[in-house]
């Protein structure tokens, strides 16, 4: 899947977002991203995670320079940010709407952040805004 000039249009799979969202993360944390932390990370093998970061550079989502580590390009960027804005919004709207634990809130992001189309983030996006203004209706949301 090649990546397209514009790098909102970036056409991503899951695995290519849960990469460059954990690359992001760790560049953030750390400074830097290398095979070994991606791999303990994303829980799975450094050799696949060799192949995908190979895969990323010819894809232009990254510049990386083997045993030198990596960067995220302006595409790979745009894409782990957009990543991480679904995966918080997702999250503060889960605890707007009461759930309250930690794992469940985790999991469930996990499996939505990936398959939630543009209209229905959108909408999820607006409603978690306006809760978060209205902290009467959080409050009943959460049974208070």
């Amino acid at each position: 899947m090649a990546a397209s000039s514009s790098p909102s249009r970036a056409r991503t799979t899951v695995a290519v977002e849960d990469y460059l969202e954990k690359i992001e993360q760790l560049i953030q944390r750390k400074g830097y991203a290398r095979v070994v932390d991606i791999a303990a990370g994303l829980k799975i093998s450094q050799a696949s995670v060799t192949a995908m970061v190979q895969r990323l550079d010819a894809e232009g989502f990254i510049k990386y320079e083997k045993y030198r580590g990596m960067v995220l390009t302006s595409t790979g960027l745009e894409v782990a940010r957009r990543i991480a804005h679904r995966h918080q919004l997702l999250t503060d709207f889960l605890r707007a709407i009461g759930v309250s634990d930690e794992k469940v809130i985790y999991d469930d992001v996990e499996g939505m952040e990936h398959h939630i189309s543009p209209e229905t983030f959108k909408a999820i996006e607006t409603l978690t805004r306006y809760l978060e203004k209205t902290p009467s209706l959080m409050l009943k949301l959460k049974g208070g």
